[in-house]
């Protein structure tokens, strides 16, 4: 069965799982917790302690145990597995080399540190802030880019394109060029680009360096939105880009020139600010 436990920190949720899982305790317990993070936007910091008296899954409770897990993985900031078993042991060490998120196996002994290690993870590193009344999305990145990051972006672009139409500006907002967490996340930022750049008007490019500098003129060939770039300095002037790329900014027919000084446009539409480093 699966359980419950109360009594932790805030932002922290447990469950314990004991004796044969069904589908029925992951219906219970396990569906809720993740509908309604997914509902609110909570991130998940979750331990799960396996305790000695586990015996295994049923048939049907694999399965959903699959599913959700696929549907969890965007949403997950962290987990913490409690278990003394050195065959669940050794398969955490294993599946934390590929999770797109934090995760660790502690001993049963030890489910305080566990829940410890939860608590001091770093804050998400990728956030969506979406601006109705200037018809822009505005991303913050302080860490390399997940795949899970861009399932995340394509979920809001497509709620957001289902009630308004087409998206008028996207702008990252990053340090630096924050690069990929391992290639899944690269390959899935191409497929990004590839399936979603028809849905957003503009992309701004605010990153320092010389791969940002040059984006927009490749991003232009391939791309429909318009692509500019400006240095983290200017981030106010690139949101401002961004937002006078609405289309319903046009007079008499013809598109209002609504340019912030400074910023040079190629044809794709993205706004990405950094900091200092050079790449």
């Amino acid at each position: 069965m699966i359980s419950t436990i109360d009594g932790l920190p805030p932002g922290i949720d447990g469950v314990r799982v004991s004796g044969t899982v069904t589908r029925a305790d992951y219906d219970d317990v396990v569906a809720p917790l993740v509908a309604a993070a997914a509902a609110t936007g909570r991130r998940l910091r979750v331990v799960a302690v396996l305790d000695s008296s586990f015996t295994g899954i049923t048939p049907d409770a694999v399965w959903e145990d699959l599913e959700l897990g696929m549907r969890a993985l965007p949403l997950f900031d962290g987990c913490a597995v409690v278990s003394d078993r050195e065959s669940v042991r050794i398969a955490c060490r294993v599946a934390a080399v590929v999770a797109p998120y934090s995760l660790a196996v502690f001993p049963e002994a030890q489910q305080d540190s566990a829940v410890s290690w939860l608590v001091g993870l770093p804050a998400a590193g990728f956030a969506i802030d979406l601006r109705p009344d200037d018809g822009i999305a505005v991303v913050r990145v302080d860490r390399p880019l997940r795949a899970a990051d861009f399932d995340r972006l394509t979920r809001e672009i497509e709620s957001w394109s289902a009630a308004h139409g087409e998206l008028g500006g996207l702008v990252l907002v990053a340090p630096s060029f924050p690069g990929w967490e391992n290639v899944e996340g690269m390959v899935r930022h191409v497929t990004f680009l590839l399936e979603e750049h028809r849905r957003v008007h503009r992309i701004a490019l605010a990153v320092d360096g010389l791969l940002p500098t040059v984006a927009p003129a490749l991003a232009g060939a391939v791309l429909h939105p318009a692509v500019t770039h400006v240095a983290h300095r200017d981030v106010e002037a690139a949101i401002a880009w961004a937002a006078a790329g609405k289309p319903a900014a046009v007079e008499s027919g013809h598109p209002v020139s609504t340019e912030p000084a400074g910023i040079r446009e190629t044809h794709a539409g993205l706004v990405v600010l950094a900091g200092d480093r050079a790449y």
